[in-house]
């Protein structure tokens, strides 16, 4: 599969986390706005709608996804947003520029959380807003533990926190909380969003999507062909057990955390 089917089957992935999102950041005409993490730019053009006469920044790593976003802004003619490449823990914004922070499950791969939100305060107005979504533990993802519980094969168990790692770095609500306030921003607060996550409409479809995780990709080649097969057949028999007659469905629990910045 590839990365722009990916990105495809993301944005379709989290259409109900999105809406809650979208209703969260209550984006002002005049706003300009910072997505970080912003992907194919699903949540960076929702933006630039809001902001009718302000400004969306949307700032990712991977270019072929800013070439993708760019090309679908080009496409709904919006003419108020700019890419970036870079990695927003150490990207040179402008000082003091931001009304707004968004972003949609894109800070929790930071290497340095600290640094990394200290640089988006930096790059704020004093009273700019910080809106952002982040998974809640994997305990509480069905996804999360479906996923590696269906790779696992004798001799070869996969855990949650060894397969996913990142995802879920700012799971706990403490240690978001203590993280913001050593960074420059004051009045946090958690809204919970309990929503299905969408892994497509068939088993044939979701069992591509499983297996296009570079997570998976790397377990894979370390089975034989026999222990291969196996997996496979869990992984299938699993994502089987969780078609509905909207797709194949997974229980999910993320945070919308929203803080001022002083």
């Amino acid at each position: 599969m590839s990365v722009l089917t990916i990105a495809d089957h993301y944005d379709a992935e989290l259409r109900r986390h999105n809406a809650h999102l979208r209703a969260a950041t209550d984006i002002k005409p005049t706003d300009r706005v910072l997505d970080v993490g912003c992907g194919a730019g699903q949540t960076t053009r929702d933006a630039a709608r809001a902001a009718s006469f302000g400004s969306v920044l949307g700032v990712d790593i991977s270019e072929q996804m800013l070439e993708r976003a760019r090309r679908l802004t080009l496409r709904a003619d919006l003419k108020n947003i700019a890419y970036e490449l870079g990695d927003a823990q150490v990207h040179r914004f402008q000082p003091a520029h931001f009304d707004l922070l968004i972003s949609r499950f894109g800070t929790m791969f930071f290497a340095d959380p600290v640094a990394a939100f200290a640089n988006l305060a930096h790059a704020s107005k004093p009273g700019a807003r910080l809106v952002m979504m982040v998974w809640q533990s994997s305990e509480r993802n069905e996804w999360a533990n479906a996923i590696p519980e269906a790779l696992t094969v004798p001799d070869h168990v996969v855990s949650a926190t060894s397969f996913w790692r990142e995802p879920f770095s700012l799971a706990d609500t403490l240690v978001v909380e203590t993280i913001l306030h050593k960074t420059g921003f004051r009045d946090v607060s958690f809204t919970e969003v309990h929503e299905p996550v969408y892994y497509g409409p068939d088993v044939d479809t979701a069992c591509e999507i499983v297996c296009s995780f570079k997570n998976t990709k790397d377990m894979l080649a370390n089975l034989d062909g026999d222990a291969e097969e196996r997996v496979l057949d869990q992984l299938r028999g699993m994502l089987d057990g969780h078609l509905t007659e909207s797709g194949v469905l997974f229980d999910s629990r993320a945070w919308i955390v929203t803080a001022r910045v002083v």
